[in-house]
Formats: structure tokens, C-alpha cells, sequence
């Protein structure tokens, strides 16, 4: 039986490494049949229901595993890494300290248990593990690039530089490690902007590649304010980024609607009284839009932790309302929110994401996306405080249009999609503060951009906290910022990104176009 179980198994491993998840699946029930105990046959079940992405299954063959292996490193560390995504930081935590027992050698353990700490905001503690992988097994792209990453987001940029360089030297053509390298270092010359236009034709019916190269062709041809063909780039980037991403504007219309018509001073004044916690600073709006500038000059501040990106108060609204659909937010999913208990849903925002909220007084969450939730922070957390980034919508829509995103802000590859997007953005915002009024504190990136002491002072004094001249020296931090802004925040506030849509108006014309004809202030 063994034999045959070895060979089942090894047939099982040899289909999911070639993509075939349909005979990688058969295998592992072929297996399991041999041996219902099997640690291999259900940890190869965890990584079929992975690829196919069915989480559930996945969570339960990993701790499948790890009963009947408690020493199985690779199996906690998958553990760790679908806790952390989900919301469960003292889940996530668990695991890694048992693959922090284990000590694993294995570098594909270590470079995942990095992969988790990155995403828990630990970004020192992910560059020792990532670090380590590239000890044990150099030269791998994969593992150079994530340990580039964080290095970047810890603001060693030279370092990342040079592996991003090293990635390139191994494989030319890796259109990632071009595209980290754009972002990462200013360009000073064409040399790698050929060397990338070269590769393009290579990925012609690789949308993914060609999304990577495009973008970073442009940003670089940006840098040297080569604007026509920063330009060119950015539009072939965001068409292929388009043809893989599949965004619901209809959905989106109806989800808009939805929260327009059931968040309002009514609803709100018939909520309990939430979790009294005046810790939560929330900074959202637009992406691209100073959110990261407002964010790095809070959290100088002596009193205020930089907690990053939560995902955790959206977390919290699915899992108390039960809701399952793989898109992130949805009509039904606000619908279902509007019933739940206020106070419960402060508390488990607080509770999940205590581990990333650190220990000072208060916190900045500064996920954009959250000025969805305005209406449910205020009755779930009542004393938080509620800041929202003004741009100009030419400038802020053109700002997303030329970022490569992860799997985020899907209508940004489209210029109209991504102007419709940006006039119910500024409609509901007009709702939010109509019904909520001197609840949402206004920032407008130029004012703050342009002058920053004065705005700076007035921020700190509407969070109610007292005046810290750290405050104006944001960009001396060495805090790590996971974010598109990595880079750019590690140099004091300016006004070069001001009106640049001014530079492509030709080029804009359908995205302003539907702009000016929603009424909203461009000019």
C-alpha cells in the first residue's frame, strides 16, 4: 500500500505543479482511500483547494495536517497565511509560533512565514525570513523579490535596488522585477526603458506581463518627463490590465445606492451606542490621493501608531453578518450590515486588529476603501475620528488610472469606468456629509501639499491631540509603508504631482469628458 500511496501522491504533486487541478484532485481522493490518514495526501488537498481557491477546504485539510503532524512547518504557515487574510490576527499569530518552534529549514516555508508577517505589518520580522530563504536557496526569483519588496516598504531602497538588479541579471525577462525596479528608484536615462520596450512583443498575449512592463515603462518615461510616451505606456498597461480583471459596474452602481439609501442621520440615530474607544483614526478617501502624506504626518505624532491598511473593519462586517460571496463588498453586503449589532462590530474591529494597533493611545487605519463604511464607523465606533483626502478629480482619477493595482480598485484600467467610479465616489461623500454633518474631516492634498505646516496644525488639532513638531518631518521616519506611496513618502511633502493631468488633457479626453458632464470641478 505504501508504494502505491507514494506513487498516488507523487502523481497528485506532478499535476498541481503543471496546473492540472482536476487530476491532482483525483489523485488526493485515490489517496486518501489508500489511507485516510495520510499527512501528505491532505496537505496536497489543502494546496488542489488553494489553487481553486476554495479557502474552506483548504483551512480544513491544513488542520487536518497539523493533528496528525503537529511538526508539519509548511501546513502551519499555510494556516497562519489564510488566518491573516481573513481578519483572524490571533489565529495567524498561533501558527506562527509554531512554525516559529519548528524552525523550519526549508526555504519555500520560510519565504511563506515572511510572506504572513508582511502581511500582518511585521515588515522587520519578514525580512529575516525572507532574508533566510535567500540564504538557503539564492538566485530564486521568487524569494529575491518578496525580500525586495519589504525592503522597499522598510525604505531601503538602495538594497532593493540592487536585488531587483540581480533578479534581472538571472532572468532579463521578468517583467515583476522590472516593474519593482521603476518604482523602487527614479530613472536617470533611457537605458532601462529600451531594455524593457525590448520585452514588450515577448508578452503580446500575456496581459498579466504586459500589464507589469507597460506600467513600469511609463512611470520611468515619467520621470523624465517624457509625457507623450509616459503616456502611450500607461494606456497599453491599464488595456491589458483590463482583459484579466473583471469589474461589475452595474453591481457597483446598486451597492453605491444601497448605501446611500440606508445610511443616513434616521438609521444612525436608532443605533445603539457603539464601542466608546476614541483610539480609531481613519484616513480614506480616493487612492493616489495623499492618503499616505496625511497618514505619515498623524503618525509622527508621539501618541498615534501607523497601523497601516486594515482589512479588518470590512472583515468584521462579513463575518458578523454571515456573508460568504468572494467579493469584498457588495449591495447585499451592506444591506445585511445596516441590521448588525453596532457596539458588537466596534468590538471586533478593536479585538482583530488589536495586534496591529500597537500600544500607543490612538491609530490610523488608512485603507482608502473605508470611506464605504463611514456610516457604520460612526454608529460602531462613535468617537473615531474620520479624516477624508480632497483631490482634484482630474488629478486623482489620473493618478489611479496609471497604477498597477493588486487586485484592488478594478475600475481604474478603463478611463470612463474609471470617471463613473469617481462621480459616485464624490456623490456619496456629499451624502455622507449632509447626513452626518461635522463628523468627516476634509483634507485637500493641494492645500496640505503645497502649504503643510498650517494645514498640518489644524489636522493635529481636530484629532484633539496636542502639537508635536515631528509632525512636519514625516518623510525622516523609518517606519515601513505598504503602500504604491513607498517610495514617494521617504522625501518631504511637494506639488509635483499637482495638475499633472494638465500634461495628458489631450489624452484624457473621455475620462474628463464624463467628469465635467457629471458636474464635478476640474478646472
Amino acid at each position: 500500500m505504501t508504494k502505491a500511496l507514494d506513487n498516488l501522491l507523487a502523481e497528485g504533486f506532478q499535476a498541481l505543479n503543471r496546473g492540472d487541478i482536476a487530476a491532482a484532485g483525483k489523485a488526493c481522493e485515490q489517496a486518501l482511500a489508500l489511507d485516510a490518514n495520510a499527512v501528505q495526501a491532505h496537505f496536497l488537498v489543502g494546496l488542489v483547494a488553494l489553487e481553486g481557491k476554495e479557502r474552506p477546504v483548504a483551512h480544513r485539510a491544513f488542520k487536518s495536517v497539523v493533528q496528525l503532524d503537529p511538526d508539519h512547518a509548511a501546513a502551519w504557515a499555510h494556516l497562519a497565511r489564510l488566518n491573516a487574510s481573513e481578519g483572524r490576527v490571533s489565529a495567524a499569530e498561533a501558527a506562527l509560533k509554531e512554525v516559529r518552534r519548528i524552525q523550519p529549514t526549508d526555504a519555500v516555508v520560510l519565504d511563506l512565514t515572511g510572506m504572513v508577517l508582511n502581511q500582518l505589518g511585521e515588515y522587520e520580522a519578514a525580512r529575516a525570513f525572507f532574508a533566510r530563504a535567500n540564504t538557503l536557496v539564492p538566485n530564486q526569483a521568487n524569494f529575491m523579490m518578496n525580500l525586495a519588496n519589504v525592503l522597499v516598504f522598510l525604505g531601503d531602497l538602495d538594497t532593493a535596488q540592487q536585488i531587483f538588479l540581480d533578479v534581472i541579471s538571472l532572468d532579463a525577462a521578468n517583467p515583476q522585477a522590472h516593474w519593482g525596479l521603476a518604482n523602487a528608484v527614479k530613472a536617470r536615462d533611457h537605458r532601462h526603458i529600451e531594455q524593457m520596450r525590448h520585452l514588450v512583443p515577448r508578452y503580446i498575449k500575456n496581459p498579466r506581463a504586459s500589464a507589469f512592463l507597460n506600467y513600469a515603462i511609463g512611470k520611468e518615461c515619467e520621470d523624465l518627463k517624457d509625457w507623450a510616451h509616459a503616456f502611450d505606456a500607461f494606456a497599453l498597461g491599464a488595456k491589458a490590465r483590463r482583459e484579466v480583471v473583471a469589474f461589475d459596474e452595474d453591481a457597483e452602481v446598486d451597492m453605491f445606492e444601497t448605501i446611500k439609501s440606508t445610511y443616513h442621520r434616521d438609521w444612525l440615530a436608532a443605533q445603539a451606542s457603539g464601542h466608546p474607544s476614541e483610539a480609531p483614526i481613519f484616513v480614506l478617501g480616493q487612492p493616489r490621493t495623499g492618503t499616505t502624506l496625511i497618514e505619515r504626518i498623524i503618525t509622527s505624532h508621539s501618541q498615534v501608531h501607523s497601523a497601516g491598511e486594515l482589512q479588518h473593519f470590512g472583515l468584521a462586517m462579513r463575518r458578523l453578518t454571515g456573508f460568504t460571496n468572494p467579493k469584498r463588498f457588495s449591495a447585499e453586503l451592506y444591506s445585511g450590515a445596516a441590521t448588525l449589532s453596532a457596539p458588537k462590530l466596534g468590538q471586533m474591529y478593536l479585538k482583530t486588529s488589536a495586534r496591529m494597533r500597537g500600544k500607543l493611545p490612538r491609530f490610523v487605519d488608512k485603507l482608502p476603501v473605508n470611506y464605504l463604511n463611514i456610516g457604520l464607523i460612526l454608529a460602531s465606533l462613535p468617537n473615531a475620528k474620520i479624516v477624508h483626502l480632497v483631490r482634484n478629480p482630474a488629478d486623482a482619477c489620473f493618478a489611479s488610472f496609471k497604477q498597477l493595482f493588486a487586485d484592488a480598485y478594478l475600475h481604474s484600467y478603463d478611463q470612463r469606468e474609471m470617471a463613473r467610479h469617481h462621480l459616485r465616489y464624490l456623490d456619496l461623500m456629499a451624502h455622507f456629509r449632509e447626513q452626518f454633518p461635522g463628523r468627516i474631516i476634509d483634507i485637500r492634498y493641494e492645500d496640505a501639499a503645497s502649504d503643510l505646516e498650517p494645514h498640518a496644525r489644524r489636522l493635529i488639532e481636530a484629532l484633539e491631540l496636542p502639537w508635536e513638531d515631528a509632525c512636519l518631518s514625516f518623510h525622516e521616519s523609518d517606519k515601513g509603508v505598504a503602500t504604491a506611496s513607498a517610495a514617494q513618502v521617504r522625501e518631504p511633502a511637494h506639488t509635483r504631482s499637482v495638475g499633472r493631468w494638465r500634461r495628458y488633457e489631450e489624452a484624457l479626453a473621455p475620462m474628463l469628458d464624463v467628469l465635467r458632464a457629471g458636474g464635478a470641478q476640474i478646472d
